[in-house]
């Protein structure tokens, strides 16, 4: 690939313009199925350089896909598959800089299907017209193309059609040119550096699995670090892990598995029985591993003959592993305390999807603050748990320091959550044993609910917890020993520093446990409730993320419920009902509501804002967690103004951010954590922000009503 001068005007840059249609919104799943292309140079559009092309996935299209770009089976029946259509685009990417809006979903799915194709991928050095646009008006109601258009007088035509977003998306690039101008943004250089500054949003794609949506030149020396490097506390093993991870079988002689790391330049295999056939998932529970230092080892103790010994001989079993969804944090905290350099990283049905090693961390500096998360799992009993768990507030307080948002903030504290209660589960199962009520009779999944379920915990904690077992009747011998077990995780869980629920959501109590079957009763007899007092904390149970045990179990009954409520729009209804109103946030003369100079963000803001985004799921089977996550699903789901929903995610963001700043300041004063924040304390800028969310929230009850009824 051509090298493009960080010193480019804009204005100068060739340029190609991209925006595709796909099956669906997971990057991680979507197939192209159409591609647009508009080149660019000199500050214009090339005259009759746009280019199109359907692109045969595969697979079916679904109907919800249809929907929004009208392309079906029939249209892309004739097509080229991607391996045939990716030549002609990668030429037009060649040596030019790619732009799109949210081009990062886009980036993400071309280098999955080149992955797929087994064509070769390079990284293009791109610009994001939606973080262009954040530069230039921080304060803008939304970033969707509509909304630019609007705002920079641009005519829509055509949308949901690759070339018609892509010809939009050029326009409004041309359109900002001289915004940026005025704000002394000239060069490609200066617009990185601008977008980089974004790290909010650019972290919120990461965690949904985009690729990066500014790539500037890998040449640029990274800035040293502060006193504490917040990378590892923002980015997921999954962002740094080498996938897929090789594998080989453990018959195979040393010499080969030598060559193989030789020829591929890495460090480590991993070793399966038998060897995995092509599409097969390993096990965790299969897999070993050996490394550059076992073949070494094996080499001094053995000499020449151990290249002609089975791999399996020397490979090391059980391997360490942790989830792709882990934070890089933990990674640092693992490899330290058992002195490796290489772990195993799982998905969340118990398969090895990657390998991350101590070289893909070098660059890292946070082993100090890794100690966070790894103490808690290596908590050996109730009082180690406890002072772990003491940690996390100082933690958070570094990440503040260093102006790590509250919404990262909040998924590293429920991250460490999740962990907790896994730990917990641990802690009691040994109990259990040592009460003599022996071994969990089936398997099971400890999970969470709520907040820590969704990513989205802050310091004011408390219990919500749930069991799903594989089987067994209410109050029958398998539920009787779960309910022993869910009193003594909650016990444990209320001991070290997280209370028990005021609400009763604890696996203890009968309602939040119960096997598969129990769950399937369990939710159609919600669905089937006529009246919103008789399904109060129900809709929690939609956040549900198990923590401990067999995921599958707990991922099959969370799916499970959105499949039943899915077409019982009254359902939906009577969960926002059960919600209540929400307050009026704002004083007759405009000023912010207090009481005693404080203000409840959870109730004046948040709540409202992660119960809409979870009706919305629910209504439209989005089968997402988090709130922008849902938030972003429905925007891309609902035929309408998206600009309301839009302000909503930068609405949590600010109640978030304000809250645990809050939170840490009354902590320091020897205060308990709560979720009202004092309005004096606060800057002109936070003050201002604060009004701007709460504006936002203002009417949501009308606009819940709106896309429900």
């Amino acid at each position: 690939m051509a090298i493009i001068g960080s010193a480019m005007p804009l204005i100068s840059l060739d340029a190609i313009v991209i925006d595709t249609e796909t099956t669906g919104l997971d990057p991680a799943k979507a197939r192209v199925i159409e591609i647009g292309a508009v080149p660019l140079k000199g500050g214009k559009l090339v005259e009759g350089g746009a280019w199109r092309e359907l692109v045969n996935p595969g697979e079916p299209i679904p109907e919800a896909s249809t929907r929004i770009h009208h392309i079906d089976d029939a249209s892309v029946a004739g097509a080229a598959d991607f391996a045939g259509v990716w030549p002609a685009l990668a030429g037009r990417m060649t040596g030019a800089v790619v732009i799109g809006h949210t081009v990062g979903f886009d980036l993400a799915v071309l280098k999955r299907e080149c992955e797929r194709a087994g064509v070769s991928w390079q990284q293009p050095r791109t610009l994001d017209t939606n973080l262009l646009a954040q530069v230039v008006e921080p304060r803008l109601g939304g970033y969707s193309l509509e909304h630019l258009a609007s705002w920079l007088g641009i005519a829509v035509s055509d949308r949901h059609s690759a070339l018609g977003d892509a010809l939009l998306t050029a326009r409004i690039f041309l359109a900002l040119l001289p915004k940026l101008r005025e704000g002394s943004i000239r060069t490609l250089a200066e617009a990185e550096k601008a977008c980089l500054a974004l790290s909010n949003v650019l972290d919120e794609q990461h965690r949904a699995g985009w690729h990066e949506a500014v790539a500037p030149a890998r040449a640029r020396a990274e800035q040293a670090l502060g006193r504490i490097d917040t990378y590892p506390y923002r980015h997921r093993i999954a962002d740094v892990m080498t996938a897929p991870a090789k594998t080989i079988a453990a018959a195979v002689p040393l010499r080969e598995a030598l060559g193989i790391m030789a020829r591929d330049k890495i460090s480590s295999l991993l070793v399966s029985p038998t060897g995995e056939a092509a599409g097969t998932p390993l096990r965790i529970a299969d897999a070993a591993i050996i490394t550059e230092r076992d073949v070494m080892r094996a080499m001094n103790e053995r000499g020449a003959a151990a290249l002609d010994a089975a791999v399996g001989t020397f490979a090391s079993s059980p391997v360490v592993a942790l989830p792709s969804a882990a934070f890089v944090y933990r990674a640092l905290g693992r490899m330290s305390r058992h002195k490796l350099r290489h772990l195993v990283v799982e998905d969340g049905e118990g398969h090895v999807c990657g390998i991350v090693s101590s070289r893909d961390l070098l660059r890292l500096r946070a082993q100090e603050a890794a100690i966070l998360g790894d103490a808690v799992d290596g908590a050996g009993d109730v009082p180690e748990l406890g002072a772990a768990w003491a940690r996390l507030p100082r933690a958070a307080e570094g990440l503040v320091a260093e102006n790590v948002g509250g919404r990262d903030i909040a998924a590293v504290i429920s991250r460490e959550l999740g962990a907790l209660t896994r730990r917990a589960g641990v802690l009691a199962e040994q109990r259990m044993r040592d009460e003599g009520r022996g071994a969990p009779p089936c398997a099971y999944a400890l999970c969470v609910l709520g907040s820590a379920g969704r990513g989205e915990s802050l310091l004011a904690l408390d219990q919500d917890n749930a069991l799903v077992f594989a089987e067994g009747e209410p109050g029958g011998a398998n539920d009787q020993w779960f309910a022993a077990f869910g009193a003594v995780v909650a016990d444990i869980l209320h001991e070290v520093g997280v209370p028990y629920c005021t609400g009763g959501v604890m696996a203890r109590n009968e309602a939040w446990r119960g096997s598969v079957a129990t769950w399937q009763a369990r939710l159609a007899s919600w669905v089937a409730r006529s009246k919103p007092e008789d399904l109060m904390a129900v809709d929690i149970f939609f956040d549900l993320l198990a923590v401990h045990g067999d995921a599958r179990l707990a991922n099959d009954v969370w799916r499970a419920g959105f499949d039943l409520a899915q077409g019982h729009v009254a359902f939906a209804k009577l969960l926002a009902e059960a919600a209540g109103e929400m307050p009026h946030s704002f004083t007759l003369l405009g000023g912010i509501r207090t009481e005693n100079g404080r203000i409840d963000l959870k109730r004046a803001g948040l709540f409202g804002i992660v119960t809409l985004a979870r009706v919305l799921a629910i209504r439209h089977h989005l089968v997402e967690r988090g709130t922008p996550a849902r938030l972003r699903a429905a925007i891309a789901t609902l035929n309408r103004s998206v600009v309301d929903l839009e302000a909503l995610i930068g609405a949590q963001e600010t109640f978030l951010d304000l809250i645990v700043r809050q939170q840490l300041a009354d902590i320091r004063a020897g205060l308990p954590a709560g979720n009202k924040v004092e309005v004096k304390r606060l800057n002109p800028q936070d003050r201002e922000r604060l009004s701007e969310a709460l504006g936002a929230v203002k009417h949501l009850d009308t606009l819940t009503r709106e896309l429900l009824y």
